[in-house]
């Protein structure tokens, strides 16, 4: 009997790099805007966001703000008013994706990839976002909840999701994919662990640190600046059809 070829695997950053904003951000801002939140949880994040935004800090250290202030406040919410305001984000979101890593998804799709997804927002509202783009897996944070329908404020499988690199090995050897041939596509640093395993590494859109370590290695950089995309430098191994 022929074996059966396996599946290359395609894995996606979603924040940033498809989506062109973070699932977090928007979910937490319409939390407070819907009354789930308490207004003060922006003091949490805001002095980051400012320091971002004025080129005077850095994003990692804004998202890490806005996690931290999201697991504080998430703590004792019902999980079905976070749902319905999870929905209307999607709802308003759901077209707000750059034209680069949407098509090369879907490109790859046709191609019979298996599509992985790595997010370290909500898995949730990720798994909705990605649904409709074809993605096979989504792996994203789980916020446990109790019997009666309210998030503790736990986070489940947390030392697996943190790290990329493990979320992409376990899923290949859980599916049966193979590195052969594989792709990944990220935008920050976080995305480093699983940009050095696949063959064909994408840094789309990079920050500093991401594009300072694909300068180094010779990776593949992509970016998109409103209608014109373009490419930095070629990628590591042989030319890229994408």
């Amino acid at each position: 009997m022929k074996k059966k070829k396996k599946q290359a695997v395609a894995v996606f950053d979603i924040d940033g790099t498809i989506f062109r904003s973070s699932l977090l951000i928007e979910l937490t801002e319409s939390l407070i805007q819907e009354g789930v939140f308490p207004v003060s949880t922006r003091k949490m994040y805001k002095s980051a966001y400012h320091k971002w935004f004025d080129r005077k800090g850095d994003y990692e250290k804004y998202i890490r703000a806005v996690v931290k202030a999201f697991e504080k406040n998430i703590v004792g919410v019902n999980e079905s008013e976070f749902n319905a305001v999870a929905k209307k984000v999607l709802a308003f979101h759901k077209n707000r994706v750059y034209r680069y890593t949407r098509d090369l998804a879907l490109c790859l799709k046709k191609k019979k990839y298996y599509l992985l997804a790595v997010s370290h927002s909500p898995r949730g509202i990720v798994y909705e976002f990605c649904r409709k783009l074809g993605f096979d897996k989504v792996y994203g944070r789980i916020y446990t909840v109790n019997s009666r329908g309210i998030f503790t404020g736990e986070v489940s499988y947390y030392e697996l999701i943190e790290d990329k690199a493990k979320v992409l090995e376990r899923a290949v050897r859980r599916e049966g994919l193979t590195f052969s041939g594989s792709v990944g596509v990220g935008d920050t640093e976080s995305d480093i662990p699983f940009l050095r395993l696949v063959e064909k590494p994408i840094c789309f859109n990079p920050n500093r640190k991401l594009y300072c370590e694909a300068r180094k290695r010779r990776w593949g950089i992509i970016i998109e600046r409103k209608d014109v995309i373009y490419r930095l430098h070629p990628a590591r191994r042989g030319k890229q059809s994408f």
